[in-house]
């Protein structure tokens, strides 16, 4: 079986990821008193592999805990070549071409982490399998959106939703041709 591109990702009410200067901050301002990790944990058991923007390192490399994704392959995509890193492979070529050649390859499904950019990038070239999408209850007014306005109309169809205590409810849609070929 192929593996699949899985955006797994948060947005708030409005659609974005993350403020104008990329934090995201307000995820860890929401209350979360069961501890509940939105399905997190079932995700990572289903991946080997993540990929995202050079943004998004810069952000996830500022996170208190560290880099959090040591487990896993980590491709980043540039524009421009960066020094070696233990934690990540930098990526400077095609990166929809570099996509399918993984996806071709043996192991666990990939989680697309994003940003906006590589969303875009990815479903533009039918490459996103699956999306979960954590909408949480804010409005952050200006920000990054999950999909920028370069992307084209794409349908999708739920294939579930879970409500959780914290506000957050989690949405997993995908391709209806994804949904039509797994019945």
């Amino acid at each position: 079986m192929a593996r699949k591109v899985i955006l797994y990702t948060a947005a708030s009410l409005d659609g974005k990821i993350a403020r104008l200067n990329g934090t995201v901050d307000w995820l860890d301002a929401l209350p979360n008193p069961s501890g509940t990790d939105h399905r997190y944990s079932e995700l990572t058991k289903r991946i080997d592999t993540t990929l995202m923007g050079f943004k998004t390192l810069e952000v996830v490399l500022g996170m208190k805990e560290g880099f959090p994704y040591g487990a896993f392959e980590n491709f980043v995509f540039t524009r421009q070549d960066r020094p070696e890193s233990p934690f990540v492979k930098f990526v400077t070529s095609d990166p929809a071409q570099f996509v399918r050649d993984l996806k071709a390859k043996e192991g666990k499904d990939i989680w697309l982490i994003g940003g906006g950019e590589m969303n875009s990038l990815f479903l533009k070239e039918d490459l996103v399998d699956e999306i979960q999408l954590a909408l949480v209850p804010i409005v952050l007014g200006p920000g990054i959106p999950l999909f920028p306005d370069s992307t084209p109309e794409t349908s999708l169809q739920l294939v579930s939703s879970e409500a959780f205590d914290t506000g957050i409810v989690l949405c997993t849609y995908a391709r209806p041709k994804d949904v039509a070929s797994s019945l």
